[in-house]
C-alpha cells in the first residue's frame, strides 16, 4: 500500500503518517528530512541527493509519504493507492504548532530541528494561515477518485475503518485460497 499525505503545518501528518505505519506495519517517511540535512542545522541537502532518497522510497513495494511539498514530489501523488488531505481548522492548527514549539523547546518532546520563535511567527502566519487549501485540492483533482479530505478524526477514522476492513477481506481470501 502506498499513502500520500498532504496538509499545512500542524494539520497531523507526522501524527497520522506514525499511525498508519503502526497500524499497517509500512515505513513512513517525512519529506521535510529529503530536504534537509538534519545532522547540519539549516543546511539542504543537494537536490540529487533530496531526489535520490525520493526515488528511493517511491520504489519501495509500500510506503507512507507526508509533507506539504507539491512541486518536486508530484510523482508520489500519481503513484499513491491513496492520497490523503489533511485540513483541519486553522486555529486547530495553529494550536498544535504553538503546543509543538513550546514542548519541544522545554525538552518535552523530540523534533527533528531546534525551533527559533521567528520560525514560530513564519510557521504560523505565512504557512498556516497563509496555506491555501483550494489549491492543494485542484492540485489533486486528477487524484480524486483515490483522494480523501479530513477536517478531523471521524473522518479519517471512518477512512481507516473501510482500509481495515478491505485488509481483513483480503487477508480472508488468501486463507480461503491456501486451504482449497
Amino acid at each position: 500500500m502506498k499513502i500520500r499525505i498532504i496538509g499545512p503545518c500542524g494539520s497531523g501528518k507526522s501524527t497520522v503518517a506514525r499511525m498508519l505505519s503502526r497500524q499497517f506495519g509500512i515505513a513512513y517517511h517525512e519529506i521535510d528530512n529529503l530536504m534537509w540535512d538534519r545532522s547540519v542545522p539549516n543546511v539542504r541537502h543537494p537536490e540529487a541527493v533530496r531526489n535520490r532518497m525520493f526515488q528511493e522510497i517511491l520504489e519501495s513495494e509500500d510506503w507512507i509519504l507526508e509533507g506539504v511539498q507539491h512541486g518536486w514530489t508530484m510523482e508520489s501523488f500519481r503513484q499513491a493507492d491513496w492520497v490523503l488531505v489533511l485540513h483541519p481548522h486553522v486555529l486547530v492548527r495553529d494550536y498544535r504548532i504553538i503546543r509543538r514549539f513550546i514542548r519541544s523547546r522545554t525538552g518535552l518532546e523530540q523534533w527533528n530541528y531546534k525551533q527559533s520563535f521567528s520560525n514560530l511567527v513564519k510557521m504560523v502566519v505565512e504557512w498556516n494561515h497563509g496555506y491555501d487549501p483550494a489549491k492543494i485540492l485542484r492540485l489533486t483533482e486528477e487524484f480524486a477518485a483515490k483522494r480523501i479530505v479530513a477536517a478531523g478524526s471521524k473522518e479519517l477514522a471512518a477512512w481507516m475503518g473501510s482500509l481495515m476492513w478491505e485488509k481483513d477481506q483480503a487477508e480472508g481470501a488468501s486463507v480461503e485460497q491456501r486451504g482449497a
